[in-house]
Order: C-alpha cells, then sequence, then structure tokens
C-alpha cells in the first residue's frame, strides 16, 4: 500500500476498515476530559465496556447463590473454566483439550518446567533468548537451581550480532544444532517484550526436536497478537497472560498450552493439586493423585471465578470479531503505518531521531513498534503522555507503541506521528 501522510488519508483507512466498531467496545481512559491514544496494550490492554456487566453477574451470583453457585446458575463455577477453553483454543491454534485457563504467567511456567524440563545426564542445559523478560529469567534461573545445576553452565542464551537488536533465525537454529546434545529444554519467548521481535516458532520448535529437546514458548507478548498454530507446530507446551493483548484487566487469568501427544505420557512429573484431579472422581476425595484428561490435568487450585469472568468478556470480542486472523490483517496494516508515520518524522527532522529496533519484515513482528530515541527519549515520552498519547518507556532510551487492532483507528497513528513530530522539533529549538 502506498501510504500518505496525512489525516484525510488515515481517515480514509478508518472508514474501510471492517472491524472499526469494534473500538467502540473499550473503555480509553482520559484526562481533563480528553480521551488517550492509547498504545500500550502490550503491558496492558483497554478494559471492554462489558467488564463491568459480567463482573456484576458473578457478584450477584455469589449474593443470590453463595456456594451453590458451584454447581447452580447458567454458567456453575465448577464448569466455568470450560466456557473459556472453547474460545482461548482458537486464539492460539490449539484443540480445546490442550488448553486451560489458570493461575498467573510465571506460575503456570514454573509448574510446566516441573513436567518438561527433565534435565538427565549430560543434557541438563535450557536454551534461551538472551534479553528475555526478567520473570523467565528469573524463573529458569530457580528451577536449574533446583535440579542442583550452576545456572552459568546450565542456560545457553542466543545473543544478537554486535550492534544488532534482534536475533537471526539462523543464529538460533545453529545454537541449538550446536549444542543439542547437552539441551533439555528449548524455551524461548514468541515475541520478544523489548524489541517486539516475533520469533520463528515453527522453526525453532523443529530444530528442538531434531536434536532431542522439549520446546515451550512463553506467549505473553504473542497471543492475542499474533497468528498461532501450537498444535500443527508440534510445539511441547507454552503460557500465557491475558491481561495484555486479550485485555482481561490488571494481573488477569494465565492460560496453559500441552500438546495432546503428552497427555498419556504417565512418566511426566507435575506439581498435582485437587482441582487437577479426574473430574468425574474428584469429590470421592480418595490418595493417589489420577489427572483429569488433557491440559486440565495441570489444574492446581480452583477456578478464579472473577479473574476467568474477565478474561471470558475480553475473548467473546474476539470471537465477534473473527478470533485473530482478521485482527492480525489489520495488524499488519495499522503496523506498517506506524512504522511510515515514524519514518516520516525522521525525514522532516532532517535525521534519524528514531531508530526503529523492530523488525521490518511483517512476518517478524506483531503489533509493537520499538524505537531508541538517540536525543531527550525521557523529555519526548513525558510529553506526548501531556498530551495524550500514551506508549511505553523502557530503559535507557526506548519508547515502545502497540496499535491493538481491536481498538486502535489510523487515524490514532497520523496523529502520534503529528505529535511526536511537533515534540521533537519544540526540544530540538
Amino acid at each position: 500500500m502506498n501510504f500518505e501522510n496525512n489525516l484525510s488519508f488515515a481517515q480514509q483507512l478508518d472508514r474501510a476498515d471492517p472491524l472499526r466498531e469494534m473500538r467502540s467496545q473499550f473503555l480509553f481512559p482520559q484526562h481533563n476530559g480528553k480521551e488517550f491514544i492509547y498504545l500500550c496494550g502490550n503491558s496492558l490492554g483497554l478494559q471492554p465496556k462489558v467488564a463491568q456487566e459480567v463482573m456484576q453477574v458473578q457478584l450477584d451470583n455469589w449474593k443470590n447463590l453463595a456456594v451453590e453457585g458451584w454447581f447452580d446458575g447458567e454458567t456453575p463455577w465448577m464448569f466455568y473454566h470450560k466456557e473459556l477453553k472453547k474460545l482461548m483454543a482458537p486464539m492460539v491454534g490449539a484443540k480445546v483439550a490442550e488448553v486451560c485457563p489458570m493461575n498467573t504467567l510465571t506460575v503456570n511456567l514454573h509448574l510446566l518446567m516441573v513436567s518438561f524440563y527433565r534435565p538427565q545426564g549430560k543434557r541438563f542445559k535450557i536454551i534461551m533468548e538472551a534479553g528475555a523478560f526478567p520473570s523467565d529469567q528469573y524463573a529458569i534461573e530457580s528451577q536449574v537451581r533446583f535440579h542442583g545445576y550452576d545456572p552459568k553452565e546450565a542456560i545457553i542464551e542466543v545473543k544478537p550480532q554486535a550492534g544488532a537488536y534482534t536475533l537471526e533465525t539462523e543464529a538460533i537454529l545453529q545454537e541449538i544444532k550446536a549444542n543439542g546434545a547437552e539441551i533439555a529444554l528449548v524455551l524461548f519467548g514468541g515475541v520478544n517484550y523489548f524489541t517486539g521481535q516475533w520469533y520463528d516458532m515453527p522453526a525453532i520448535t523443529k530444530a528442538g526436536h531434531a536434536v532431542g529437546a522439549t520446546v515451550g514458548f512463553d506467549l505473553a507478548h504473542a497471543a492475542g497478537n499474533v497468528s498461532l498454530e501450537l498444535h500443527d507446530w508440534d510445539i511441547d507446551f507454552a503460557c500465557w497472560c491475558s491481561y495484555k493483548y486479550q485485555n482481561s484487566g490488571p494481573g488477569g487469568i494465565s492460560g496453559i498450552f500441552v500438546h495432546e501427544k503428552h497427555f498419556s505420557d504417565t512418566s511426566l512429573h507435575r506439581f498435582a493439586g485437587w482441582w487437577g484431579y479426574q473430574e468425574a472422581q474428584r469429590f470421592k476425595m480418595e490418595k493417589g493423585f489420577v489427572p483429569e484428561a488433557g491440559a486440565d490435568g495441570w489444574q492446581v487450585s480452583c477456578t478464579q471465578v472473577m479473574p476467568m469472568a474477565l478474561y471470558h468478556a475480553s475473548l467473546q470480542l474476539f470471537e465477534k470479531a473473527g478470533f485473530i486472523e482478521p485482527l492480525r490483517n489489520k495488524s499488519k496494516t495499522l503496523t506498517a503505518y506506524l512504522f511510515y508515520v515514524i519514518n516520516e518524522v525522521n525525514k522532516k527532522l532532517g535525521e534519524e531521531q528514531y531508530h526503529i529496533i523492530t523488525p521490518a519484515t511483517e512476518a517478524d513482528r506483531g503489533a509493537q513498534v520499538s524505537i531508541i530515541a538517540k536525543a531527550n527519549g525521557k523529555l519526548v515520552f513525558d510529553q506526548l503522555v501531556a498530551h495524550h498519547v500514551l506508549g511505553d518507556w523502557r530503559e535507557p532510551n526506548v519508547i515502545r507503541l502497540s496499535p491493538v487492532p481491536l481498538y486502535n483507528s489510523f487515524e490514532d497513528i497520523y496523529r502520534t506521528g503529528e505529535l511526536l513530530l511537533t515534540v521533537s522539533q519544540q526540544l530540538n529549538d
């Protein structure tokens, strides 16, 4: 598409957008009566307007049914997670039995590593991307130590080449191959939180399996953002939070994926709890853990009704939008337009004051665009916020902007670029 950097063109794209009405389903933050342009869905998604309603339904169930709410009402709490599973599966390209909403992200990462990080002999190492989100780093370090290994010896981090910010797929695959005999687990993010790079998940999975390793992904920045086919890609396990691109609210419920090929593997260790026990026999209260079939067997604690209700509300909006593919199609164009507008700002400033570190190739990125501000980065960010454009600041000099196709418009992108130019010119004077 031949983009134009003017308001009329942006509004024309919005009028042609088949998903334009989805924007009206969300609440935007305001200050002094003015609505923000919200470009921070990579950190916390906006509140769906229906969120209050669904929460009130569950509060009313609690009020009117009390403990009987576990088995009575339109959506009994005992089985409420099953309503979500049906909508979660198409979000990540999974079978319904392979997904389950439960806990929070890092808790689930630990629970899954109990099952899928199984060091033996010389095969004890974990390979991951350098600069992964700290939660992943800490979780992996602690798991390695739990098994009696030194993280310096057991963790292999794949780093970008000198002067680069993103990883070449071939470098990842070569590192896996070179260390294959020692790798027990390949564990990457789906989309890197800092650069916005979407890793080649099928290629990484294939390479990991080729050397005899298990392969898992943290999809915190991928689920609800990019098109995933976890089952068909033969990924062993994955987990994600739902409060970023999936708009389930701060601290919202997490989700897990376990490939069905592992369902009958009785040798897998797991940390068990009553809620993961075989559903039909659960109330017999017998000794000896027998897991429920599928991903549900990894549950530990009971259904978190309120967080699940918020996640359910947002998932229904994804269903209304046609799940991921229509959103991904819009996202590609939105993000490309943001690339274009930032480059236009640089042209008008006469130099590259904003260096984009997110991959230029659309197949290698999601909605997020990360830019290095070469001067006055924090001042620029603060001025954007002061003028009602809310992105995300990352030390030492990176601004992350994420146009989310469910609720962002092309006009949002144009106006952000316009403001970025104005602020930059003022700070340069």
